[in-house]
């Protein structure tokens, strides 16, 4: 068997040396994720936002009015009514053709 050239305070130093490389860089890559993952929330939140300013668009063209904050439960309430009618919001956003509907 071959006898090391390195003592073994000199391995020992470079597994430490080794050690800390591998640790920064799993912070630095933990710190990446981390980045993504705040990317990722503030777009869904962007998404999210845009889509409810959408919705209220659409309401408030239907109404030919601007919803005011007190209007909110009412609106909460029929759509809340509708759905246990018969689940009509429900049937309707899934796109079923109402053939009354369809003459208008």
């Amino acid at each position: 068997m071959a006898k090391s050239t390195k003592s073994y305070e000199a391995r020992m130093l470079e597994m430490e040396k080794k050690e800390q490389e591998s640790l920064e860089k799993a912070k630095r890559y933990a710190a990446q994720k981390k980045e993504l993952l705040k990317r990722k929330k503030a777009e869904e939140s962007k998404k999210r936002t845009h889509r409810l300013c959408q919705i209220g668009g659409a309401v408030e063209s239907v109404l030919g009015a601007p919803i005011e904050e007190e209007d909110i439960p009412k609106l909460i309430g029929f759509l809340k009514r509708q759905e246990a009618n018969g689940k009509f919001f429900s049937k309707a956003m899934q796109k079923e053709v109402n053939t009354d509907m369809e003459e208008v």
